[in-house]
């Protein structure tokens, strides 16, 4: 047991049973207050009593119900109680049981009972103060953890932002590169990965892979870096030999960004590769058709044609958005997923408005004539 004195509250209405009992616990090392009915007992309660001992039988309040209001009130309710009593009927003990009283002791009390009887719950009472000590030590610890830990998350979220931002900084830096010589499409890329990510969204993408696509689409064409000038930049149309040169901008896009462990530049390389395959199968570099296509690759294809038709080339001059739009409706389930080209279609007004944010390069609305 602890060496601190720990304190005993003696309840009964008998004013000589409780002078008895409060000597003899003092005898016993404890500090003792008394309380003359339960009124009187329940008004000193407080967690710093270590054992209340009262009488089962008094006026105004019997200790049967001292119990209770001590067991309903959670700043004391687990402070260990006897009852002295003159009651040997199975049904008051079972009662007090169920009150939650600890333990009995008859009158006349034994001298040596009552010390065994209160060491034993007096021994209790220090345990659980213990456990409750320990236990608020434990959270105290948490809390602090916690804070710990939190911060640290903080700081690791912050760092994996820095990182982040870097790797998405070099992804836009790689498909400058990519656009670099072909200056006629300054805003091209951008518009790209701003269009990708309006189908992504409307079609149902988790905000993830919607923000994947958004930095993903604007590398399909990074493969031009490795086209010569005189083909890219040619004025007039390329022949059968330069389209053939042309076309390897997938592959070559492919092999740039493949063996990554970016889920970004993944996405990038399967667009890179796709994204001039078509529906039918009649498409390159593989011939693919249908959903062996991929997903992002079927929507780069969309919004690639209706970019590239609708601002001006150097072969020739940009062609208004309805009239695109239209040759894109023929082209369903031919050139393009019909299921894709339907949500472009849904999502027309939202892609026009991003496309006039990068005005005069921009589309012309209006069709021809």
């Amino acid at each position: 047991m602890s060496e601190k004195t720990r304190s005993v509250l003696v309840v009964d209405d008998d004013p000589e049973f409780r002078f008895l009992h409060k000597e003899l616990l003092k005898s016993f090392g404890y500090a003792v207050e008394t309380a003359a009915d339960g009124v009187e007992a329940l008004g000193r309660m407080r967690p710093s009593i270590d054992l209340v001992v009262v009488d089962a039988q008094m006026p105004k309040m019997d200790g049967f119900q001292v119990a209770e209001m001590i067991r309903h009130d959670a700043a004391v309710a687990d402070v260990p109680i006897m009852m002295v009593t003159g009651l040997a009927d199975r049904e008051a003990r079972l009662r007090a049981f169920d009150l939650g009283i600890n333990d009995f002791i008859n009158k006349p009390v034994d001298p040596s009972e009552l010390r065994l009887r209160a060491r034993w719950l007096v021994s209790l009472k220090v345990a659980q103060d213990e456990i409750r000590a320990h236990g608020r030590k434990l959270e105290e610890r948490v809390q602090i953890r916690t804070r710990e830990l939190r911060k640290a998350l903080t700081e690791v979220r912050a760092a994996r932002l820095m990182t982040h931002e870097a790797h998405l900084d070099t992804i836009r830096r790689l498909t400058i590169a990519g656009e670099y010589k072909d200056r006629d499409t300054a805003h091209h890329v951008e518009r790209i990965g701003r269009f990708s990510a309006v189908l992504a969204k409307a079609m149902g993408q988790s905000e993830e892979n919607v923000e994947v696509i958004r930095h993903a689409a604007p590398m399909h064409d990074v493969g031009k870096i490795g086209i010569p000038d005189r083909i890219l930049l040619k004025p007039g149309r390329l022949d059968a030999e330069e389209w053939d040169i042309m076309r390897s901008h997938t592959l070559i896009g492919a092999q740039i960004l493949q063996d990554s462990t970016s889920d970004v530049i993944q996405m990038g390389e399967r667009i890179a590769l796709c994204h001039h395959e078509r529906w039918d199968g009649d498409g390159y570099p593989r011939g693919l058709a249908g959903r062996d296509i991929p997903l992002e690759a079927r929507i780069c294809t969309v919004v690639d044609f209706f970019d590239a038709l609708t601002v001006d080339r150097p072969y020739r001059a940009a062609v208004p958005n309805d009239d695109v739009v239209q040759m894109m409706i023929g082209a369903s389930g031919t050139h393009f997923d019909p299921d894709v080209l339907d949500v472009f279609l849904d999502t027309r007004g939202v892609i026009e408005a991003v496309q006039a944010e990068y005005e005069p390069e921009g589309p012309r609305k209006a069709s021809a004539g």
